[in-house]
């Protein structure tokens, strides 16, 4: 399987930022790790074995991105306004440097992001802001609502970076792109976070925005044996 390190100095973050990319032909999956992860975490916990039949038969590309969670929603030491600003910075990082390289490498405009628990958050922020550029989004575990890391602060950009909040207001024409978008959102019946993820299957099929949602039976499912066994079924 091919496997290469990618890295380089972002112009919107200020920062060195790196990835991994796995394949040599296929649709494109973007890869966010979880919480204060980093981008190898896909690959440390086996997901990257997992995927490997897809990739090594050329029907899959994977790209692990690295976030910066630490310096923006997870980031107490900076007041909540300023978290929100950081992560804008980071969004304008995913789409004015990450993905044009996806799309150049892989020479492919049907990118699919995934993510899980707090991954699964920026997989969907991301797919449902820039539905031109993501045409799957696949969330195990998700949380999309972004309150609990604000302490109580609100502003536009909150507002538009919080998927439970702008995706019920959308109009007509902002949903009609979404519906263009496949959505998978799923995971165990005794997940804390299973009433989240069925709120946010509420949330799109009261905007008329197709979704595909399972609720594994009989178990917690918000761990990486659930994860590795699902996502295959999803791509590419």
């Amino acid at each position: 399987m091919h496997r290469e390190f990618i890295a380089w100095d972002s112009p919107r973050l200020n920062r060195r930022m790196e990835m991994l990319w796995f394949g040599h032909s296929g649709r494109p999956l973007m890869i966010f790790p979880t919480a204060a992860s980093r981008f190898y975490e896909a690959e440390d916990f086996l997901l990257i074995r997992a995927l490997a039949p897809k990739i090594e038969n050329g029907e899959l590309q994977v790209c692990c991105v690295d976030s910066v969670n630490t310096e923006s929603w997870h980031n107490k030491s900076l007041p909540p306004l300023l978290r929100v600003e950081r992560h804008m910075q980071y969004d304008a990082y995913l789409r004015d440097e990450a993905v044009p390289m996806i799309q150049h490498r892989s020479q492919r405009k049907d990118l699919i992001t995934y993510g899980a628990s707090f991954g699964a958050y920026h997989a969907m922020n991301f797919g449902c802001r820039y539905p031109e550029l993501v045409k799957k989004v696949i969330c195990f575990s998700g949380i999309y609502d972004i309150h609990r890391v604000l302490d109580g602060q609100w502003n536009d950009n909150c507002y538009f970076n919080c998927p439970t909040a702008y995706v019920p207001n959308m109009d007509e024409n902002a949903c009609n792109r979404l519906r263009q978008t496949e959505f998978v959102i799923a995971t165990g019946e005794q997940d804390t976070l299973v009433n989240v993820n069925r709120e946010f299957l509420g949330i799109l099929a009261n905007k008329g925005i197709p979704a595909h949602g399972e609720i594994w039976p009989g178990v917690f499912g918000h761990d990486w044996p659930y994860w590795r066994e699902h996502l295959p079924r999803f791509v590419p």
